[in-house]
């Protein structure tokens, strides 16, 4: 206890210092450095009131049991019903203080382009790729996100074979960073016939949008090439040279973009995808020489990986990589998602908390 009272009361002087620099007016003046002091003392406020809220039990427990030995019969009486009162919320308080102390990652904050496409499956996964969207978009207006629209291609019969959007808004990868992955549904399609369930998947992919500075790329590590795009994807299609490809040199890193509607638009998005396989291949690097590190519980979020499966007749959504089901697929797929979400990041906190505490 005394060392989760040490690090609080650090933070508790950081916070105060937050609060000073933002009358500073070297950082008023400076509005970059004014959003990152304004930013970072929202987040100590949380832990501070609760800090406070910590402290004030653990004083009025001290004063109680004080007051046990008081010679006045009624103030001993007083103090043990306060005693049973406050002893048993300190273990949920501090498990909730834990909770807020694990470190956050800071990709979190970022807005992310967000990808849809239909696997295995034909037809009935472009259907459900439709009716996936249709619910993550319900579920993005709750949030109040911005949603950008960058590339459609629909499906034959319905749904899509690949839809691409740009999504903004507050804490929107650190939210959908588990959807990315393969998503199999089971379900008696409309075209068939007999009545048998079919089995067809989609794959989800949720990319973080860096900033340049996130990055040290240097200009001249990048040969950007633009060639005429092909397939399906509006008219500029086989008219202009829109689509790019950008290639990190020392690493031979290429990405390429040919969905969106303009050459800048597809520079930017091939530029998010190598910004995300450059972090991704050093995150894979440090974790290389990090031996001891240990497996994360909801999984690296790979698309090769079978994440979650939405079963029609047993009106059932399964996460495997946590083993949670839910038995309201009816209205997950009209947007109320959120249960599922913040389960999967109660087990990455728990996970992060119990291998902190390891350490």
């Amino acid at each position: 206890m005394n060392n989760l009272i040490d690090r609080l009361e650090a933070i508790y002087e950081r916070y105060n210092y937050v609060e000073e620099s933002l009358s500073n007016p070297d950082i008023v003046s400076d509005m970059d450095k004014f959003k990152k002091f304004n930013k970072e003392y929202k987040d100590l406020g949380v832990i501070v009131e609760a800090f406070h809220t910590y402290k004030n039990i653990l004083g009025n427990i001290a004063n109680a049991r004080e007051a046990v030995n008081d010679p006045d019969l009624e103030m001993r009486e007083m103090a043990r019903e306060e005693l049973g009162e406050l002893e048993p919320q300190v273990g949920p308080m501090e498990e909730e203080i834990k909770m807020m102390l694990v470190p956050k990652d800071p990709e979190d904050e970022k807005d992310v382009v967000f990808e849809i496409r239909s696997g295995t499956g034909g037809d009935e996964a472009s259907l459900f790729a439709g009716d996936l969207y249709r619910s993550y978009q319900r579920y993005f207006d709750r949030q109040g996100w911005k949603t950008d629209v960058v590339f459609v291609s629909q499906g034959t019969v319905g749904g899509y074979s690949k839809l691409v959007l740009e999504i903004s808004g507050q804490d929107v990868y650190g939210t959908l960073k588990f959807e990315s992955g393969v998503h199999r549904v089971q379900r008696i399609p409309d075209t068939e016939s007999k009545g048998r369930v079919h089995t067809s998947a989609i794959t989800v992919a949720v990319i973080p949008k860096y900033e340049e500075q996130d990055i040290n790329i240097r200009t001249e590590d990048l040969r950007i090439d633009v060639f005429r795009a092909s397939g399906a994807g509006g008219q500029h299609v086989n008219k202009t040279e829109s689509a790019v490809r950008i290639t990190h040199l020392p690493t031979g890193m290429k990405q390429e973009c040919q969905d969106g509607r303009s050459q800048i638009q597809n520079r930017e998005i091939a530029m998010q995808r190598l910004y995300q396989k450059l972090v991704e291949a050093q995150k894979e690097q440090l974790h290389n020489e990090q031996a001891a590190t240990r497996k994360s519980l909801v999984g690296s979020g790979d698309r090769s990986e079978k994440i979650r499966t939405y079963n029609y007749p047993q009106n059932r959504v399964t996460d495997h990589r946590i083993n949670y089901t839910t038995h309201n697929l009816d209205k997950y797929m009209e947007g109320d998602i959120e249960d599922m979400i913040n389960t999967i990041a109660m087990a990455e906190n728990a996970d992060k908390l119990a291998s902190s505490e390891e350490e």
